[in-house]
Formats: structure tokens, sequence, C-alpha cells
């Protein structure tokens, strides 16, 4: 899996908004990266609505790290814009997707940009419990992950699927996101075009 972390144009700082645009996709790709894993690993995750739960679930846990991580890098108030931005936009790819697998909700019912803006001001105040360090998130904080995704499993896997999210899936995730951060926070001019953040995976 690679994923580009640096802007075409480079050398000066770019807004929260601008960064959290950039950070939304990279999520995405990282959300849908862990999926694959866990099918390799034979865990059964549908097509359809269990699909969706999961990235969901996934989604949030990886904005809550982004945020951790601008709390390192930016003011309160740029740090607010910027998770403000991120999960809208966040909201706004997941709905992009899950709309054209399955359809748009029935009118009246909740659409599924609201439904991960809801899920997500729902966990902000658990994952708000939880540590966070330059190694990233403590092992409460991927618990937390591991037995939501847990719940969400059939009970061939769920005796299982903790450990793989916390002991292979979540390190790798945010890996990737650590590297992608930087990259694009970085103003150091942008180096040749073939170099890129080579991360795991296809």
């Amino acid at each position: 899996m690679r994923i580009k972390s640096q802007w075409f144009q480079s050398g000066s700082a770019k807004t929260p908004q601008q960064t959290a645009s950039a950070m939304a996709f990279i999520a995405w790709r990282v959300a849908q990266n862990m999926l694959k894993q866990m099918r390799s690993a034979h865990f059964d995750i549908e097509v359809g609505p269990q699909y969706f739960a999961f990235t969901r679930e996934v989604l949030v846990f990886l904005t809550q790290v982004l945020d951790r991580m601008a709390y390192e890098s930016m003011g309160p108030a740029g740090r607010a814009e910027f998770i403000t931005a991120l999960v809208q936009r966040v909201a706004e790819v997941l709905q992009d997707n899950e709309d054209t697998l399955l359809g748009a909700p029935p009118a009246g019912q909740i659409s599924h940009y609201d439904e991960f803006i809801d899920l997500f001001n729902e966990l902000a105040d658990h994952y708000a419990d939880f540590g966070f360090d330059a190694q990233g998130p403590d092992f409460a904080f991927v618990r937390y992950l591991g037995h939501r995704i847990e719940a969400l499993m059939p009970a061939k896997d769920q005796r299982w699927v903790v450990d793989q999210i916390m002991a292979a899936e979540v390190p790798d995730a945010v890996q990737i996101l650590q590297s992608a951060m930087q990259g694009v926070l970085s103003t150091e001019p942008r180096a040749a075009r073939s170099a890129r953040t080579a991360m795991s995976g296809d």
C-alpha cells in the first residue's frame, strides 16, 4: 500500500482544513487496507451493512488518533478546525461509498453522513479517557476498538479478533498515519517524483 503524503507544491504551511482534507483521504485508504488485511486473515466481514459498520468503527478510531496527533503539532484553534473538517470530510467519503453500494437510506431515516457523525460524537468521550504518546494510542485505547469490532463479528471470529486488531492491524495503521501526518505537515521542498511514503500491504 503506497500513500502519497507530500503536497505537489510545498514550502509553505497548509491550513488545518487543507491538512484535514488530505488526511481524510489517507484515513479512508488505511481503513480499507485494514479491512482487506482482516479478510485476508480469514475474518468474515461481508460486503454490505457489516462492511460499513466495521469501516465506521475504524474511521472513528483513526480520526481520534489523528486528533491526538494534531494536539502535538497545532495550537488549540488549529486543532479544533482540523478535527471538525476531518470528521466532516471522512463522513462525506463514507457516505459517497455507502450510498453507492447500499443505496441512500429511505426518506425520513438518518443519512449515512449523519450516522458517522453521530457515532463519532457518541464515542469521542469514551476515547478521551484513553492515553496517547509518541508511540501512539495506549493499550486501553486500542483494546476499546478491538471490543467494538468484536461485537460486529460472527461468533467463530470473536475469540481472535481483539488480538488481531491490537497486535497486527492497529500498529500498522498508526505507523502509516504518523508517517503521513508528518509528510502532510512538512514544509520541506518536495523530493523527487518517485519518492513516496512506502506502506505495508499491496
